[in-house]
């Protein structure tokens, strides 16, 4: 272990950890004593309806810093047909819980899910802002093959979003979250072999990030130009070069899709710019 682990979490992922069998939890917890000084903290994932007092104590005593809730949704018609087993309530009454306690919050949301829509989603990151979490992750839904979501698209009782709705979505997300200075510290699932073998459906990207921030870009783009007086064919887009990339869209779809428009521009660069700030010259 370098120098680094000091920025490091260690992380118990990938279930529900206070669910489980509080014996193996505290082995899991007590396995970290040797190592603990070593790192940041330790950062856990569990339900929305499997904190409370008692086993937040234990968490502290144990060097816990960050929670995370997979929460997934703030409506409760949503939460029910997807089988969560939590409320939109428990989701608020554990969040102002473990904030209480000191921890960090983190909050995942799923968006797409069966029996939601756009507006619940949005409704959902609205939720989610006015609890004031540290961090949040965003994950478009995938159809994984040989689950009840896979039977409803098959039957097409579930019609999920495309990528292109995927990406508008998420886009207006990051907006909001960014605003609200609440950090994303994931969007879209990490990609996997068996993720794009084991799926249906057309609206995994494995840059599903990128495409997001891109289309950020191409909106402020439009919405700025559309405000100017400028000549359409001869102007200076100014961004931050950091940004260039997520400026000029994934195999430059952004600036492919501006020429087909009609618009003819040059691209110079102001590093006292944010990520997704420009201006026309």
């Amino acid at each position: 272990m370098g120098e680094n682990t000091k920025y490091t979490e260690i992380a118990f992922f990938g279930g529900s950890f206070t669910a489980i069998d509080r014996d193996y939890m505290l082995s899991l917890l007590n396995a970290t004593r040797n190592y603990i000084d070593k790192f940041k903290g330790i950062r856990i994932s569990t339900r929305p309806d499997c904190i409370n007092d008692e086993i937040l104590e234990i968490l502290k005593s144990y060097n816990v810093t960050s929670i995370e809730l997979g929460a997934q949704s703030m409506d409760d018609v949503v939460l029910n047909a997807n089988n969560r087993g939590h409320s939109a309530l428990d989701v608020i009454k554990s969040s102002k819980l473990i904030k209480k306690y000191g921890f960090s919050l983190g909050l995942q949301m799923m968006t797409g899910l069966y029996m939601s829509d756009v507006q619940k989603d949005i409704e959902t990151a609205k939720a989610f802002i006015a609890l004031k979490p540290d961090t949040v992750r965003i994950y478009p839904t995938v159809i994984m093959k040989n689950t009840d979501l896979a039977k409803y698209y098959l039957d097409k009782t579930y019609i999920p979003y495309t990528l292109e709705q995927s990406v508008n979505l998420c886009a207006k997300l990051i907006v909001m979250f960014e605003n609200a200075e609440i950090k994303i510290i994931r969007l879209g699932l990490h990609y996997s072999d068996s993720l794009v073998t084991n799926s249906y459906g057309d609206n995994y990207h494995p840059a599903f990030k990128e495409l997001c921030e891109s289309k950020i870009f191409f909106d402020n783009f439009i919405g700025i130009v559309n405000k100017c007086d400028v000549d359409k064919e001869n102007f200076k887009v100014v961004i931050n070069s950091k940004s260039l990339s997520k400026f000029l869209g994934q195999k430059k779809s952004n600036y492919n899709s501006l020429l087909n428009m009609g618009y003819r521009f040059e691209i110079e660069f102001d590093d006292t710019l944010n990520k997704y700030d420009l201006y026309i010259n």
